[in-house]
């Protein structure tokens, strides 16, 4: 499957509007926003899980990040309400599920190598930093040089801009906005190549939105591995 996989083009991804296909895992439907691949993929999605289900364990050889949206994600190492955000670096492992179910969004196969920066914040954690013209707040989730992962609040009816000099993939996890004039509200997603500016009017309800600058596709991105 090839999805949204020319980087050079702006696309914005109305996920709200997609219908829920079945992954391999009973229980477990996506909303496909990239992806590369068959069922290993490099892929960005929204997942949900429904109560009670779970994917069996699993090894993430490429890496996988996570921003949960609604419900409480689980595994073995403990529980992620809405609001968290991980990395979980190549190599590492898990049992996904959710107990009284959940939706994330989810990014698999999109690491650098030698890449293995681990971090798990629970809602509200972050580095505070000062918001942009038109935002509330800002907190800065990941920044390793190469990559600038935020959750910020835009304030009702401001006009924001974030300037792009590298590539930017944004999703609005609430409210509501106009950005590079479409309309875009809860599960809105967007990917803009290096030197497109993200231009929104943020709507009535205001917006919390997730940010990420960063080369769309790193240079040195993990291959993917097919099974023998």
């Amino acid at each position: 499957m090839r999805l949204n996989d020319d980087l050079t083009r702006p696309v914005i991804v109305h996920a709200a509007d997609q219908a829920w296909v079945p992954s391999p895992a009973a229980g477990v439907d996506r909303r496909m926003l990239f992806r590369v691949g068959g069922e290993i993929a490099r892929a960005t999605s929204i997942v949900r899980y429904a109560p009670g289900s779970a994917f069996p364990r699993h090894t993430h050889s490429g890496g996988e990040e996570i921003l949960v949206l609604d419900g409480t994600f689980q595994d073995e190492h403990g529980d992620y309400p809405a609001g968290s955000y991980f990395r979980n670096p190549p190599g590492t492992s898990h049992i996904p599920a959710s107990k009284d179910g959940c939706v994330i969004f989810v990014r698999l196969w999109q690491y650098r190598q030698g890449d293995q920066t681990q971090v798990v914040r629970q809602p509200g954690q972050g580095q505070p930093v000062d918001p942009r013209p038109g935002a509330v707040s800002a907190k800065v989730l990941f920044n390793d040089g190469h990559e600038d992962v935020r959750i910020e609040a835009w304030s009702v009816g401001k006009q924001v801009t974030v300037a792009n000099p590298r590539g930017l993939e944004f999703l609005v996890v609430s409210g509501a906005l106009t950005g590079n004039g479409e309309s875009m509200g809860s599960l809105g997603w967007g990917r803009l190549p290096a030197g497109t500016d993200l231009q929104a009017e943020v709507g009535p309800a205001g917006a919390t939105v997730w940010l990420k600058s960063a080369a769309l596709l790193h240079p040195d991105v993990i291959a993917i591995a097919m099974p023998v």
